[in-house]
């Protein structure tokens, strides 16, 4: 028998984590995949990382839309989905092989069958490069952060940038391609500490403010200047996003990838500056890293180089989390971590094997 954690009651509000609660979000549960139970197309693997990321939580949500949903919701009883990198212990799909390493879209389990259209990619072991860093740096993470700035913000050579959520897994990524892929001659962050600020700094901000003091939007209106910013990375919404609006230059682009203050309670999420929108003709751009599926490989091959190259941080910016050996009732709450002060530098991964 092979655990898995389940779907039972999707939320509308408040996450219930108490497992012996009839209300509980999720439940611990098990079951016996196996290669006889494979049809066509399908593989059956077995997970060792897990990522850990914020839009799961649009995912789960109860009350939500499902026709304006950009990923269809995690149905009631259905394993809880996550994306994850693990090991083809059987197979039934021409396109992988058993003992394949590969990326996709999996859940919390730690075996799963999937079809052979939920893998992302396959690992190229052979370059030796930490397993983890196919969830960051050369996965969706990175891959966000790349599109975002080159399909949505059109960044070019020269330009100011500003990055919230700068030290988490996606914003911390904007950071080092803004600044040493794409040479933006300025790049802010905001971050949640004096410590993830100085750690921002340290991978290539020029200034990272730290929200929680009193006069960070005095200190950092005044890194910024009066010439303002061409480009706004918003992963948070909100209050946030209401400064950046007047804080980014006539006709300059805003990149709309995430909202992560209001998942929990979408109230936190409203914007009020939509003015500065009209005034400034600013263009605003939600996006899907799915969007550009095609121009994955090319993207990929440009990390990969700067990975290289030493201007993209490897050894930095994965938190992980190791449970080995130990039941994955500890996965939700490693993963709410993301929405606490607990929340680390960069993406935050959880071993499970």
């Amino acid at each position: 028998m092979s655990e898995k954690i389940i779907l039972q009651n999707p939320p509308s509000d408040v996450i219930n984590f108490n497992w012996n609660e009839p209300s509980s979000t999720f439940k611990l549960d098990t079951h016996s995949p196996s290669e006889e139970s494979l049809n066509d197309g399908f593989l059956l693997v077995e997970i060792k990382y897990l990522s850990n990321d914020p839009t799961q939580r649009t995912w789960i949500r109860g009350d939500q839309d499902p026709k304006r949903a950009y990923h269809p919701p995690v149905q009631k009883g259905a394993i809880v989905e996550s994306l994850g990198l693990g090991e083809v212990v059987a197979t039934k799909s021409s396109k992988y092989q058993k003992g394949d390493v590969v990326v996709g879209l999996f859940g919390w389990a730690k075996q799963i069958v999937v079809h052979e259209e939920a893998v992302a990619n396959k690992v190229d072991t052979s370059l030796g490069l930490p397993l983890p860093l196919y969830l960051s740096s050369l996965g969706m993470t990175g891959l966000t952060a790349y599109f975002g700035l080159t399909e949505v913000g059109k960044i070019k050579e020269g330009q100011k940038v500003l990055v919230s959520a700068a030290s988490g897994a996606t914003g911390s990524m904007a950071v080092q391609l803004a600044k040493h892929v794409f040479k933006a001659s300025k790049v802010y962050g905001i971050a949640g500490s004096d410590e993830k600020c100085k750690w921002v700094e340290s991978i290539g901000a020029d200034y990272c403010a730290n929200y929680r003091d009193g006069d960070w939007k005095k200190k950092l209106s005044e890194a910024i200047g009066d010439d303002f910013v061409d480009i706004y990375f918003d992963n948070v919404g909100g209050e946030i996003l209401d400064f950046a609006l007047a804080h980014v230059k006539g006709w300059g682009r805003v990149i709309a990838c995430g909202a992560i203050s209001g998942y929990n309670d979408p109230s936190k999420a409203r914007v009020n500056n939509w003015f500065q929108i009209i005034s400034n003709r600013l263009h605003v751009e939600g996006f899907i890293v799915l969007d550009y599926k095609d121009k994955i490989p090319a993207a990929v091959q440009v990390i990969s180089g700067a990975l290289k190259e030493g201007k993209i941080k490897s050894t930095e910016g994965v938190a992980l989390v190791d449970i080995t050996g130990k039941s994955l009732a500890e996965v939700p709450q490693i993963w709410n971590r993301l929405f606490t002060d607990e929340k680390p530098l960069g993406k935050l991964v959880t071993k499970i094997a």
